[in-house]
Order: C-alpha cells, then structure tokens, then sequence
C-alpha cells in the first residue's frame, strides 16, 4: 500500500513538472499580465520622453498661429515635449534654429520651411542623425521627399482651394446679374499672390480661373501682383491697383490667402465699396476660413472663402512625429489619418459661404 501511494506521489509530481499545476499556471499568468503593465507603462515611458523641435517660418501669419496652437494643444494630449520657434521669415535663422534642435537632442523635427527649396538640406541635416521630420504648408520637392525614409508631409491639396475661389466668383456672378457692371459677359478680375514660388500660391491662382472659364465664363485679368500673405502689403497693393485701374472696372478680387483678402476689403472701403451701400460691392474670396476671414463674411465685407483645416493639419504633424518617435509605423491605424504613398496626409479644403460660416467659428 505504501509502495502504491509513493508511486501516485510520484506520478503526480512528474505530471506537475511536465504541464505544469494549476498554482503554476496562475503564477504563470501573472507574470504574462505583469509583462502586459510592464509593455504599457515602457509605452507611456517613451511618449513621455519624446521631444518635438517645431519651426514656424512666422510667427504672425494667422493660419500658421492655429497650426502651431492646435499642435500644441495635441501635444499636451499625447505627454509629449514640444518647442516652437518663430523663424521671422528669414531662411538663415531657420537653418540656425534646425541645428540647435539637432543638437539639443530632439526626438523628432516639425519644419514649416520659409523657403521650401531649403527643404532638402535641413532633411539632409535630420538624416545625418536618424531624426524623423514632418513638413508642414510648403511642400518639398517630391525627390526630396523620396530621399529619405523618416520624412512626412503634411497639409492641403492647393489646387483645391483655387477650384473653391472660382466656383465662391461663379456663384456670385449667378445669382447677382448686376455683378458684370460693365455687361460684356466677362469677369475683370484682380489677382493677390502669396509669394513667388510658392506652389500654393501658384496653384490656387491658376486653379481658381480654371474654375471660372470651365464653368463657361470668360475672364480678363486687369493686374495680378504678390503680397507675401500680408493683410497690410495687400492692403497698399490694391490702392495702387485701383488708382491704376480705376474701380470701376473691377468686378472680383481673388486673394491667396484671408489675410490678403481682408487687406484688399480695407482698400476698398476706403474708397466706399464693400460697406453698407450694397450696390457698391466687389466680391472679394480668400482661402483659409481664419477668425478675422469668417468675421468679414458675417457683416458682409467678404464673399467667401476655402476652410483650410489648420486643426487636422496640427494634430496630424503631432501625432506623426509622435509615432515615427517611438519607432511605429505611420499608417492611419497609428495616427488617424490617410496616409498616400506612405509619406502624405492630405487634410481637405471646404467651401465656406454666409450661408455655413458660423459652423467654422469657434
């Protein structure tokens, strides 16, 4: 009998050794969930110690201000460090704040080139040292953006803001018949340019008239000219124009940008258009939907404009640089967004009217 329990005994203890006891396979599961906690605070370790470098090529361009506040804002969301600097415009003193993030030891780059030629050699700067870089608004060259396998860009489609501006003139013309003031079926128009160079500038100037003539109205430049985004540049711009034109040929004003576009309204008004007399109106659209742009389109000054989704553009350039950080890939599963030819989000524009500006407003 004895013999019989010593060999029961013993079977049992080698089962427990081969597979394993219930008490093992708790303690077992344990340490599996401790490994899980362990994978999971190692995660929010590392957000914790990521450490964005962001350049802005201004401090005081409008929509750039609610790219850089919402980045912020999402950085604060995620646990991570972020840094913005204002390059004031001028390309050395971006190149100079690169180096210094570089040197700081920042975890990943966010760059809104003032001039976006500059794009590849601070890319080749961040390669040099592995650092991922997320451009911002001005988009480099696509062998630029092929050269290396840790940059991003992020931003909007141009060419889609211009179709908008035309389509907010087409719409005009349609439903106010008084708008060709002289009746000769054709638009005379005023063109303010962003900068040369600029491919959103030269995208949403050419796409805008594209837009107009494929809707089956004619158009006749009367001057075009560049204001560098700048509401107060724009602003003297279209003095000159007016007083080298005379107003009364102008029927439509396009502007690049809100800021440009508000600049023109000033012009205007001060030659008594674009106030409370309705019959002196000149539809004037801009592209960006900012607080000051919408504000114009409420009281009437402004006739439209194209919603250039500062907020998307943020989070993304955040959570892009957060991700290839921490050495994850960037697919929409990691950072909510589409990703085309896995180095673009494209954040798209919308049209925004007197009719839908107050879902725009903060």
């Amino acid at each position: 009998m004895k013999k019989f329990v010593a060999a029961a005994l013993s079977a049992l203890m080698l089962g427990c050794t081969m597979f394993g006891c219930s008490n093992s396979s708790s303690e077992a599961s344990s340490a599996a969930a401790g490994s899980a906690d362990g994978q999971s605070a190692e995660s929010e370790a590392q957000a914790s110690d990521v450490s964005i470098g962001v350049c802005i090529y201004k401090f005081d361009d409008t929509f750039m201000t609610s790219v850089r506040n919402q980045m912020q804002e999402e950085a604060d969301k995620e646990g991570v460090k972020l840094e913005v600097v204002d390059s004031q415009n001028k390309q050395a003193i971006q190149n100079e704040q690169v180096d210094t993030f570089i040197t700081k030891g920042v975890s990943a780059l966010v760059v809104n080139p003032v001039d976006r030629t500059a794009a590849e050699s601070i890319m080749s700067k961040a390669q040099a040292k592995n650092i991922p870089i997320v451009f911002i608004n001005r988009e480099p060259e696509e062998d630029v953006m092929k050269s290396y396998d840790k940059t991003w860009y992020v931003g909007a489609k141009a060419e889609q803001s211009g179709t908008i501006e035309g389509q907010l003139i087409i719409d005009y013309f349609k439903n106010n018949k008084s708008a060709d003031r002289n009746g000769d079926g054709t638009i005379q128009y005023v063109m303010i340019q962003g900068e040369p160079g600029h491919q959103d500038a030269t995208l949403r100037t050419k796409y805008s008239i594209e837009a107009i003539e494929e809707a089956g109205m004619k158009t006749e430049k009367l001057a075009a000219d560049t204001a560098y985004w700048d509401k107060a540049k724009a602003t003297d711009l279209m003095n000159n124009i007016i007083t080298a034109q005379g107003i009364d040929k102008i029927e439509a004003v396009l502007a690049n940008n809100d800021d440009m576009a508000l600049g023109a309204i000033e012009a205007l008004k001060a030659h008594g258009y674009n106030k409370d007399d309705k019959t002196k109106f000149i539809p004037v659209v801009g592209v960006d939907a900012t607080s000051p742009g919408l504000a114009a389109i409420k009281e009437g000054t402004m006739f439209g404009t194209a919603y250039n989704n500062g907020v998307d553009q943020g989070i993304a350039a955040t959570k892009i640089a957060t991700a290839a950080a921490q050495g994850k890939s960037i697919t929409k599963d990691t950072i909510g967004y589409d990703v085309t030819d896995e180095k673009y989000v494209w954040i798209p524009y919308e049209k925004v009217t007197q009719d839908n500006y107050a879902d725009y407003m903060k």
